[in-house]
């Protein structure tokens, strides 16, 4: 069911009961009274992060990737449809993403910011310091990819890993159709997500099942950080995953092109790793195999999402457990002629987000959202102290059918490209070449139809870049569009 984001149905989303209920329905109510002050009488967070997934990849949404763990998610809990990342200041796009989810503030705010935090460590500033605050004992496994020691963060830390798998030549510039293929996901030889003898999923896997039996015998509330690789490249997984995609079965983007006419002003030419993985010019054969790849990781990865799940209800700990499901931003593989996340179309900036948890009903929001609102959720939820300089929003007013946490989405990657969303229309700027794209986002999903060439659309071209100038103050963004668009400015 979706829901029209203004005319949002309350009882679609939350039914709620108890106190924890009536504290919920009441606007402007403190996170403090939501449960009591002894922690063992708060909920508990169990947070999966996916890195590199689309929100297009989950069956539950019409996807022909296989997700049957995630696709539960969908159906008990509440679905934010258009949930995105802002951005980032540099081409490792999971940096940004991850700093802004674990500090709380906005991209230009959260960029350097971890060497402060390191520096007042002791006073909190972290996400896990905010829940262990709140009498939580805390868990991390997987990838962190933010510059501070996560061992100093959480209670118990495992597999700690980097920022992605160490890959090999033989992973890029391929496949060429009819020519032999070094690269096979499932050779253990290669490396990556096979280094040290078990896929690193399924290790990930192991970590959380272990974490719920720890956490299980002690008395206080935990806080589990549980982050993929997967299904970031380089795209490994068993062959019996891959086998489940033959490439007569995978689809080509309907916005497939062999080459984007304006990557090299905004950042993604042939030089920039991501883009390099595939050939140049974009072939419908090597986008095929790709995404085939993409589903199979993405599937083992589901896999271990079940025995967390399975292992949380067989410990009795579901009943008490709010799950967040997302990824730290989406990506291209064959739309619009690029591979990587470093743009601002949908397919890169919009992530899956789903929550379950105690009275949450099947639902879907779609006021947009950031992903990084999770975090002031979950510390709503667990009665955490939110300090000011938390600026992403809880999500749980639009949970309850209260309305929209923001009224336009902001998104920003170095100097050389800016994104803002109103309404229907998004506008993205390269400002290295000054040039404007419009799109109606409900009429044109796919974003294939520029309108920006259109004199009608002047007066909202202007309306929507002041919307964005506004967002750059929120979000420290330094860049002077007002130089580089005059006349955007006024009128």
């Amino acid at each position: 069911m979706v829901i029209n984001r203004d005319k949002m149905n309350r009882r679609n989303f939350m039914k709620l009961s108890g106190a924890f209920a009536a504290s919920l329905s009441v606007a402007g109510c403190s996170a403090q009274v939501l449960f009591s002050n002894k922690p063992k009488d708060r909920p508990n967070i169990l947070f999966l992060f996916a890195d590199d997934q689309t929100f297009e990849a989950i069956h539950a949404f019409g996807s022909e990737v296989e997700t049957p763990n995630l696709d539960k998610l969908v159906e008990k809990g509440v679905t934010f449809t258009h949930a995105y990342n802002q951005g980032a200041w540099g081409g490792a796009v999971c940096v940004a993403s991850r700093t802004m989810l674990n500090t709380g503030r906005f991209l230009w705010n959260a960029n350097g910011v971890e060497k402060t935090l390191n520096e007042e460590k002791t006073q909190g500033r972290f996400w896990s310091q905010y829940m262990k605050q709140a009498g939580y004992d805390t868990y991390f496994s997987g990838k962190w990819h933010i510059k501070t020691n996560v061992n100093e963060l959480f209670d118990v830390t495992r597999h700690v890993r980097p920022g992605m798998p160490k890959t090999v030549p033989q992973a890029y510039n391929r496949p060429h159709e009819g020519k032999d293929d070094a690269w096979k996901p499932w050779d253990t030889s290669l490396g990556g997500f096979w280094e040290g003898g078990k896929h690193w999923s399924e290790v990930l896997g192991d970590d959380g099942v272990g974490f719920i039996h720890q956490a299980a015998q002690k008395k206080n509330p935990f806080f589990m950080y549980l982050a993929f690789n997967a299904p970031h490249d380089p795209r490994q997984s068993p062959k019996k995953f891959v086998d489940k995609y033959p490439l007569e079965t995978v689809k080509v983007p309907e916005n497939f092109l062999p080459e984007y006419p304006y990557k090299d002003a905004m950042g993604c030419s042939k030089e920039l790793r991501d883009e390099k993985l595939g050939p140049f010019p974009r072939t419908e054969y090597a986008v095929k195999v790709h995404r085939q790849e993409y589903y199979a990781l993405i599937t083992h990865m589901d896999r271990q999402v079940g025995r967390i799940l399975d292992t949380l209800e067989e410990r009795g700990l579901d009943k008490n457990t709010f799950v967040f499901f997302t990824a730290d931003h989406g990506l291209a593989l064959g739309h619009h002629g690029l591979f990587g996340k470093q743009n601002m179309y949908d397919h890169s900036m919009r992530v899956p987000l789903m929550i379950t948890g105690p009275g949450i009903e099947h639902g879907t929001v779609e006021s947009p959202v950031y992903l990084q609102d999770i975090m002031p959720t979950a510390l709503e939820l667990a009665g955490a102290n939110i300090g000011p300089q938390v600026q992403f929003k809880s999500l749980l007013g639009a949970m309850q059918g209260k309305g929209g946490a923001y009224d336009a989405i902001y998104g920003g990657y170095m100097n050389l490209q800016r994104m803002v969303i109103e309404g229907d229309y998004k506008m993205i700027l390269y400002p290295e070449i000054k040039k404007v794209l419009l799109y109606n986002l409900k009429k044109d999903p796919g974003e294939m139809s520029d309108l920006a060439g259109d004199k009608k659309y002047d007066a909202l071209k202007k309306k929507l870049f002041a919307k964005l100038l506004t967002l750059q103050t929120e979000t420290g963004d330094p860049l002077d569009l007002k130089a580089i668009y005059p006349s955007l400015c006024g009128g």
